[in-house]
Order: C-alpha cells, then structure tokens, then sequence
C-alpha cells in the first residue's frame, strides 16, 4: 500500500492578527492522508474514510504519493457532490 497526502487550493486563509477583510495568504489546506495501491484508490478510500467531503463545499483536491520523488506523482481529483 502507498500513502497520499490529500490537498486542495479552495478556500481563504489570513495571517494571525490580520485586520484585512480581504484574505492575505495563499493556501493549501489538508484534506486527509490515505493508503491505496494508486491514486484513484487513495481518493476512494479518502472520500469512504471522510464521508462528510460529499456534502462539504471542497470540490477540487489533489494528492501526491508520500515518498522521495513526490513531484512526480501528482493527480487531481473532483469530489462529486451527494443530494
């Protein structure tokens, strides 16, 4: 089994003591870390492991592989949302 690191981009982060109304930084905000023999069934297992992303406004995620080339392992996923 490999291990991902589950990530996304959406959302708004400010730096500690901001007065702006405005977010300051760019982010990236940790969805999860998961195990699966690929992507794909890293993402399965994310979103079994952590059923509350289906009715969360978190759409887009990506993860890369944890290991020494994780550059090289990046995937995007779309989180498909439950009526």
């Amino acid at each position: 089994m490999n291990r991902y690191i589950v990530l996304t981009t959406e959302g708004y982060t400010y730096q500690p003591n901001s007065e702006s109304i405005e977010p300051d930084c760019d982010n990236a905000q940790l969805i999860g870390i998961v195990e699966g023999e690929n992507q794909k069934e890293a993402f399965k297992n994310l979103l079994e492991k952590y059923d509350y992303l289906k009715t969360s406004n978190f759409e887009e995620v990506y993860c890369y592989q944890l290991n020494d080339n994780y550059e090289d392992t990046r995937e995007s996923f779309i989180i498909e949302k439950e009526n």
